[in-house]
């Protein structure tokens, strides 16, 4: 770095007598490290995120979380970023886009029925972990300028409201759909946070532009965005595929298609993902044919084979189990094809309860098909 907050070498100087044009210059080198580190963006909040509280807050009243208890567990930190690392009154919010190849591609495969479709963020390496590494170069390159701050990094990992934080900050704004949208990156991209007690300039938040849009709201498959900005977990299928543990009700499941993991149709369709950027990291890029694999290739597995295949993804932590479950329910809407019946039936003896009930479904659906003459 070079200017004011270069002259502090050797570190003598603490965060908290910093005078506020050292504090303008060290945000603006915090910007350019980000970059160097892979972020698309870097911005700045505070810590007051009352409005995001009473969304929260109604959200959890309404059980519109399912069985994603976790939400409520940790009371009122989530919305409290001081109540979860004392002292903390500055929020450095990032992104990274993840995109790994062109849109049409994530529609086409959606089109192609006995194929599988996988959430685009999920076909590479687990994002958690390359995250969280350049945050915290991040925050070593701040070392190496000043002494005295706390700090904790985050993304996706601890009760933090990632999005209303990242909206504040000047990264984008939150949709219709509740994901946060950029003018210049639409939103495929992931976001990552540094709780400190810096007290760094915040930047603005942004306008919102969804207008009049309400794509996202007419496209969901299981109509679980009911509301703007209200969406019922219970009928996502990125909660469905993911995080519920249960069975899935039988009318959901014609819902599915050949979602065996997330969903990414309210992304795809909207407006601003036409300016949506291609991800450069190699581990954001697509493993073992993920991104146009058959369903049967993939329900072929044994646990073994999932364990093994699926290392350092972030689908591994459904277990095989539900993955089993999700790809029966995907073949259950797929063309007939006796191989499919046959596979079903086999895996149907050694099957768990939970999963033996999705198997059925699909040998009915696919016996169903079979027996309808096409038209």
């Amino acid at each position: 770095m070079t200017g004011i907050i270069r002259q502090m070498k050797p570190k003598t100087h603490s965060a908290n007598n910093l005078l506020a044009v050292e504090l303008t210059d060290l945000t603006r080198q915090i910007r350019l490290w980000g970059q160097e580190l892979g972020f698309q963006q870097v911005g700045i909040t505070d810590i007051s995120l009352q409005k995001a509280e009473n969304h929260l807050q109604y959200w959890l009243e309404m059980n519109y979380h399912g069985e994603m208890e976790y939400m409520a567990r940790h009371g009122l930190k989530r919305s409290r970023p001081d109540a979860l690392l004392n002292g903390t009154t500055r929020i450095i919010s990032v992104r990274m886009d993840y995109l790994p190849h062109e849109v049409k591609t994530a529609i086409d495969q959606l089109k192609k029925i006995d194929r599988a479709y996988i959430s685009r963020y999920a076909l590479g390496r687990d994002y958690h972990k390359l995250i969280r590494s350049r945050l915290q170069k991040l925050v070593q390159r701040i070392q190496t300028e000043l002494e005295g701050f706390n700090y904790r990094v985050f993304t996706d990992s601890a009760p933090v409201l990632e999005k209303a934080l990242a909206e504040k900050a000047g990264i984008g704004w939150i949709g219709k759909h509740s994901n946060l949208i950029n003018r210049q990156a639409g939103s495929w991209f992931f976001l990552g946070e540094i709780y400190t007690n810096l007290p760094l300039p915040v930047d603005n938040a942004v306008e919102e532009h969804c207008g009049t849009c309400q794509t996202c709201i007419d496209i969901c498959p299981t109509h679980a965005i009911i509301a703007p900005y209200q969406v019922d977990a219970r009928r996502c299928i990125s909660y469905l595929t993911i995080e519920y543990k249960g069975v899935i009700k039988e009318e959901l499941r014609p819902l599915l298609g050949n979602r065996i993991y997330g969903c990414d149709d309210c992304q795809l369709c909207c407006p601003w993902n036409r300016f949506g950027k291609l991800s450069k990291e190699a581990d954001f890029q697509p493993r073992h044919g993920l991104d146009d694999t058959a369903l049967l290739n993939l329900f072929s597995w044994n646990e073994s084979e999932f364990m093994k295949n699926l290392e350092g993804s972030p689908i591994r932590r459904i277990g095989y189990q539900h993955w089993q479950r999700n790809i029966a329910v995907a073949l259950g809407n797929a063309a007939y094809d006796p191989d499919t019946v046959k596979t079903l039936k086999e895996k149907l003896s050694s099957a768990s309860g939970m999963v033996a009930e999705h198997i059925s479904w699909a040998i009915r659906g696919q016996n169903c098909r079979r027996d309808t003459p096409a038209i």
